[in-house]
């Protein structure tokens, strides 16, 4: 059985070829690479996936990406109400399924626990951007809710999937990435060891590189107790060598006392 290499995709919008930029906004083909995510013509693409939708919103160019996410995700549920999540996520756009991750963010009467249920398929989703849209859209509702978030999102550390064990990790990182901070995190980062501690020698560097980066977060705050969490981890590793990755990484902004 021969297998298709993944398509490399262009690097500057400028070089993305006219046939691939039209099959992105209609949604006929996924994004390789984050220029062809940022060259894609909302309006166009709603227009294609969501017609019902089409009117509903407006797409200002000087919103960030994030903002024009989200804004696509209210107008699919304002539309088609809970449906649209399960509708966008089969889309063959991985644009379209990264707006069922807003939509869910964005349906109301849900609690934290089935919006995290809900989310699970788009959180272990094959393409890289539609997993990242889908911590990004939630953690609003992770965030106001960390304590709980925690605790539902501890199981997760025990997936077969090293997608929603990243998931875990990433989601609730006390300061992030395109996303608000979490103040009680950075604050009392020992208030997620319970989704750390398990993943401290994950196999996985997907997994490897969001527990360093949440510690290397932490330590922006909290240096001290990050050293010693390392420093524990260090002397209490089932896999010293995906520890001691996990640390260095961790470590890598943390300056040595005088």
């Amino acid at each position: 059985m021969t297998t298709t290499a993944p398509r490399k995709g262009a690097t500057r919008m400028a070089d993305i070829p006219p046939d691939v930029l039209a099959d992105l906004n209609a949604g006929r083909r996924e994004t390789a690479t984050l220029a062809e995510s940022l060259a894609i013509d909302f309006a166009a693409l709603l227009a294609a996936a969501v017609p019902e939708a089409a009117d509903a919103v407006s797409f200002d160019p000087k919103d960030g990406v994030t903002r024009r996410m989200a804004a696509a995700g209210s107008a699919a549920v304002e539309r088609l109400g809970l449906g649209a999540v399960e509708r966008l996520a089969a889309h063959p756009s991985d644009t379209v399924r990264g707006w069922a991750c807003y939509a869910l963010a964005a349906a109301s009467g849900l609690t934290l626990a089935e919006r995290l249920d809900r989310v699970r398929p788009l959180a272990d989703d094959p393409h890289f951007g539609v997993r990242e849209w889908a911590w990004l859209a939630l953690r609003p509702h992770i965030a106001a809710a960390i304590d709980e978030a925690l605790a539902l999102l501890t199981p997760w550390t025990a997936e077969p999937s090293e997608r929603l064990r990243r998931f875990a990790s990433e989601a609730t990182r006390p300061r992030g990435v395109w996303c608000s901070h979490i103040g009680a995190l950075k604050t009392d980062p020992a208030r997620g060891l319970p989704v750390l501690d398990p993943l401290r020698a994950d196999g996985a560097r997907y997994v490897q590189d969001s527990v360093a980066n949440w510690l290397n977060d932490a330590a922006k705050s909290q240096p001290g107790w990050v050293q010693a969490i390392c420093a524990r981890w260090e002397t209490d590793s089932p896999d010293p060598d995906a520890t001691r990755r996990i640390v260095r990484r961790a470590l890598r902004s943390v300056k040595e006392p005088a």
